[in-house]
């Protein structure tokens, strides 16, 4: 059974913290029994840490970074590590240990390897979605120099993701690392190195000499190149017949404008959002829409505003939704940036879950719109629903079995 410690978020979203009140954070840590699977066959006898072979170390910002410095981190970072699969959409946030206190004290420490020492304490993330939320916040666009001086210990927990922390121990199996995942959990932190090893049962693993990053794009991407004929015969089926589908899809019109399309997602905490063709009728292009049978035209995301310059982001905030992510490949910030070519990235009913793997493993995105021959909109897989089907799917395969 999954359990997790409740974070209230009031004190967050009064914007009243200070560096003496506990920040509410979450922390989940799962732990499996440790076992030796030899050379896995099948995915379910993998475990965690084969999926984090190859990761690099942490990326982190301090508490005491600007909104500005956890930017620039992310945009380094993506072009320093060259390839699309290790974009980055959100950073954790390291301060001193005991600084700040974390839902029912819980924590996820860095420590020295040799004395065990805590160097440093994780104590939220910030992700594109909070930053989304803080420049939609109150003030006009005036107050944007302001808002990226912001410390980003201010700004964790405009959204629920960036208020909660998750670890999973390295031994914890694939299948329980779905499940976490599929319940819209973009991110977790796993430790490197440490004791973990030896441990088995219940208890809460708190401290390790490193961490890395696990997300759900790594997840699916390590599923993608497990090659094996009950895998393929899952992969195989349409993403109607997994039931992968969301219905419901909001989107902008393509007269929204970028600041009214940015308070929008805040709103209804959604990293990105399509854009469909405006009709005539007069409808108000600040709100999102049913875009249900709208003809889809683009797609705004969160992520998009992570390369901006503060004076190339105030200058963007009064366009057009749709100018701006048209302008994208073209500005110089993003011209050598793999994986930022704006192609509208779409499904149908009849695609099968592994062309839709295929999809957002190359274009790098974490949505797929489904349309009709029109490009009319009929719904959305997402890869928390990519990954809620391929176990489900797995699952009900082995119970037949």
């Amino acid at each position: 059974m999954i359990c997790c410690l409740s974070a209230s978020s009031h004190f967050l979203r009064l914007g009243l913290l200070s560096s003496s009140c506990v920040l509410p954070t979450k922390q989940k840590t799962l732990m499996m029994q440790s076992s030796n699977c030899g050379n896995p066959s099948r995915l379910m006898d993998f475990k965690v840490k084969d999926l984090t072979v190859d990761k690099q170390r942490l990326v982190e910002v301090p508490d005491n970074a600007t909104l500005a410095d956890a930017l620039n981190t992310m945009r380094i970072v993506r072009f320093w590590c060259q390839t699309v699969a290790n974009r980055v959409r959100a950073v954790p946030v390291a301060a001193e240990p005991g600084k700040w206190l974390g839902a029912g004290g819980s924590m996820i420490v860095e420590s020295e390897k040799e004395t065990g020492r805590a160097k440093k304490q994780y104590i939220g993330m910030v992700t594109m979605l909070d930053v989304v939320a803080h420049i939609a916040a109150n003030e006009g666009e005036s107050g944007l120099d302001k808002k990226m001086a912001a410390p980003v210990s201010s700004i964790i927990g405009h959204c629920p993701e960036g208020r909660s922390l998750w670890s999973l121990n390295p031994n914890t199996s694939v299948m329980d690392c779905m499940e976490m995942l599929s319940k819209g959990i973009h991110r977790v932190l796993v430790p490197l190195e440490g004791n973990i090893e030896n441990i088995a049962g219940p208890e809460l693993v708190e401290s390790a000499s490193a961490y890395t990053m696990l997300t759900q794009m790594d997840l699916i991407s390590f599923i993608l190149h497990r090659s094996s004929s009950h895998l393929h015969a899952i992969l195989s089926r349409s993403i109607a017949h997994l039931s992968a589908i969301n219905d419901t899809v909001l989107a902008l019109t393509s007269q929204a404008r970028v600041k009214d399309a940015i308070e929008c997602m805040s709103v209804a905490m959604l990293n990105a959002v399509p854009i469909v063709e405006a009709s005539s009728d007069g409808e108000d292009h600040k709100q999102l829409v049913d875009g249900k049978n709208r003809r889809v035209v683009g797609t705004f995301s969160a992520s998009d505003l992570k390369g901006c310059h503060l004076a190339t982001l105030r200058s963007w905030l009064p366009l057009n939704a749709l100018e701006f992510v048209e302008k994208i490949p073209r500005s110089p910030l993003f011209a050598h940036a793999p994986g930022t070519e704006r192609e509208l990235v779409t499904c149908h009913v009849t695609s099968t879950l592994a062309q839709v793997i295929g999809m957002v493993t190359t274009k790098r995105v974490h949505r797929v719109w489904v349309v009709d021959q029109n490009d009319g909109l009929q719904g959305l897989v997402s890869l928390t629903d990519i990954i809620a089907a391929l176990r489900s799917a797995l699952l009900s395969t082995a119970h037949h079995h």
